[in-house]
């Protein structure tokens, strides 16, 4: 059961979705899924709209920030424990991820302290010219069921930070550690003072994710997902004039040169291919291999896979887990045998709706454009590097590029010519090369930046004011 949280007052939520939610480890039906009536939806923009901002000196909101960050740290084992259940990602993943949860709001508060958000200019005369940065009014935030709570702290604190009246919902498929987020979250908020409408959550699919986008009272969206719910959110931002910030996944290359390591090179693809089982925006896409190695370098990627434990997520020692829902997984499956080629997969037992990790050989790479967003990737052989840069650059999307070489210069020169927001040399983490660098986007991939500072800055619209102590020249005295 799943309850919103609208202008400060929790309800049940009675609106079937249209689906089922699935106990991923088992695959047993655990329920239908159930959001927010239109009327509640309706309600959360009315309440944010009348509050327009949160009319908080930077200094108090961040003080704020920090209690919410505190209390937020008490509920993450909680919440990284409800993240394992509804999506299928081992807990030994889930966990690392859940210092974002508090740590996104302490961030937050540091940047307000920082001075984020105002700067002075001089001009030659001596007057000062200050420019505020200041919210956009009422935002909505709209996050994935891969790593919804983490990505619901990310989004929410940043628009909290900027002063934004905030409604957040999750996916349908896994709102469970979001809601968990929220209550201490709302907890926090309603001990310091803070207006009841400045924090909300609504549930449902796209039917209300499209009412809160396409509110003009909503000013600002944030959202994470797919390459067509992004297209439909676009739109309807579009015509209100405002502005929208979308992460919408990759087709993300790995290039391994002639002079890698071969251990290393599995284990970038390994770790690419199975991280959140496969299940995230930076996941492997295309394997990219100098020919007449592919054979021997999918080989080591599915040994390292196979020693792999796979088991409950639950479960402290499970490696890697089912997908979320028997739907995608059937979508994967299919996106997997729509490539061609030769399907490679380790032997690994699993239960409910688990799916070994594929690599696949052989297929025209004019079938291997599209995200897939499971654990399958293509293998593509090259003779040149030119031709590696080429299959790397060679889809419409543009999030994230790995390059796996001994010669650290030489990779990097090969990473400069990847046409994604971050290329990463020898490596293969879930996260960031820096904490304050921007995590941008090209093509498909998504449209404005995000990032510690970035999305801060996303939720606000500067005001320039000052003396200008001068007149048109065409004007009399």
């Amino acid at each position: 059961m799943t309850g919103d949280l609208v202008d400060g007052a929790w309800l049940p939520c009675a609106t079937p979705v249209g689906i089922d939610w699935e106990d991923p480890a088992t695959g047993a039906v655990a329920g239908p899924a159930l959001g927010s009536s239109p009327e509640r939806v309706e309600a959360a923009v009315a309440a944010a709209a009348a509050l327009g901002a949160w009319d908080l000196s930077d200094a108090d909101r961040a003080d704020v920030l920090d209690a919410v960050a505190a209390a937020v740290a008490e509920a993450a084992e909680e919440i990284v424990v409800l993240e394992a259940r509804a999506t299928g990602v081992p807990i030994r993943q889930t966990r690392p991820l859940g210092m974002i949860l508090s740590g996104a709001f302490a961030l937050a508060a540091g940047q307000l302290r920082a001075g984020l958000l105002r700067s002075v200019a001089t001009r030659e005369d001596g007057r000062e010219v200050v420019v505020e940065r200041l919210p956009w009014g009422p935002a909505a935030c709209l996050v994935p069921w891969n790593a919804p709570a983490p990505m619901a702290a990310h989004k929410a604190a940043s628009a909290l930070a900027a002063g934004c009246p905030t409604i957040v919902k999750p996916s349908e498929y896994a709102p469970f550690g979001t809601e968990r987020l929220t209550l201490a979250v709302a907890q926090a908020l309603e001990k310091a003072g803070a207006p009841a409408a400045l924090f909300q959550l609504v549930h449902g699919g796209a039917d209300v994710g499209g009412r809160l986008v396409g509110d003009p009272r909503i000013r600002a969206v944030s959202f994470t997902g797919g390459l067509s719910g992004g297209r439909a959110v676009a739109v309807a931002c579009a015509l209100d004039i405002k502005p929208v910030q979308l992460e919408l996944g990759g087709n993300n290359p790995l290039i391994v040169l002639p002079d890698a390591d071969e251990a290393v090179a599995a284990r970038a693809a390994a770790d690419l291919l199975t991280t959140l089982n496969g299940q995230w925006c930076r996941a492997l896409g295309r394997l990219i291999v100098p020919a007449g190695r592919e054979r021997a370098i999918v080989d080591a990627v599915l040994d390292r896979i196979a020693a792999m434990r796979v088991g409950d997520p639950a479960d402290e020692d499970t490696d890697y887990g089912p997908l979320i829902h028997s739907a995608h997984k059937a979508a994967v499956e299919k996106a997997r045998d729509d490539m061609g080629g030769t399907v490679h997969s380790p032997d690994l037992p699993g239960r409910g709706n688990f799916l070994a990790p594929a690599l696949v050989t052989g297929a025209d790479p004019a079938r291997t454009v599209d995200e897939v967003f499971g654990p399958v990737a293509a293998v593509h052989g090259y003779t040149t590097i030119d031709e590696a840069v080429a299959l790397a650059n060679g889809t419409r999307h543009g999030l994230e590029g790995y390059v796996v070489g001994t010669d650290e210069e030489a990779a990097l020169a090969v990473a400069r010519r990847v046409r994604a927001g971050e290329v990463k040399v020898n490596g293969s983490s879930i996260m960031s090369l820096h904490l304050f660098t921007p995590r941008p986007a090209w093509g498909l991939s998504g449209y404005s930046e995000e990032g510690t500072a970035e999305t801060l800055r996303f939720f606000t619209n500067p005001r320039v004011v000052g003396v200008e102590g001068g007149f048109a020249l065409h004007g009399r005295p």
